[in-house]
């Protein structure tokens, strides 16, 4: 079993450090919009359900890997203050899935914007951070998948 050096607990260190960064932004950020992170975190995870997949408590509660009573619970107070609705399916009226309401739609997407321009900002360090991370073939391969390698001149 490999050893760690120093080296790499400085690197975990500032990857760890660069997270927490951001999710203190993002939990002021909600907390000034009047939500708890959960609920955001929940609204965004309604929003932003992978194609295919319907807005259900299950699927809810899996993808933010909470139980699905505490998934209930958020809902609660999200449909109390008017963020989100219970809908039932067409398909199958038994089944009940989630929406965001035109107020939970503003919400998410002012709360949105800004965690996206933040990560946008904060990317660089994050990235770097995880790349220290990162066995050199491993992070010379992701850029070649990613397109990022550097080009030498044509000669």
């Amino acid at each position: 079993m490999k050893k760690l050096t120093t080296s790499d607990y400085q690197a975990l260190a500032e990857f760890r450090y660069q997270i927490r960064k951001f999710l203190r932004f993002s939990e002021r950020a909600v907390q000034a919009g009047g939500l708890e992170r959960g609920q955001y975190q929940l609204m965004l995870a309604i929003k932003g359900m992978p194609e295919g997949v319907r807005p259900r408590i299950r699927e809810l509660a899996n993808r933010m890997h909470i139980q699905h009573h505490s998934a209930v619970e958020l809902i609660n107070r999200l449909e109390g203050g008017g963020y989100v609705r219970r809908e039932r399916a067409q398909d199958d009226r038994r089944e009940v899935l989630l929406a965001l309401t035109p107020k939970g739609e503003r919400v998410l997407g002012e709360l949105a914007l800004h965690h996206h321009e933040e990560l946008r900002s904060a990317a660089p360090s994050l990235v770097a951070a995880l790349r220290r991370l990162m066995p050199e073939k491993v992070s010379r391969r992701d850029s070649v998948c990613f397109g990022r390698e550097s080009k030498s001149p044509k000669s």
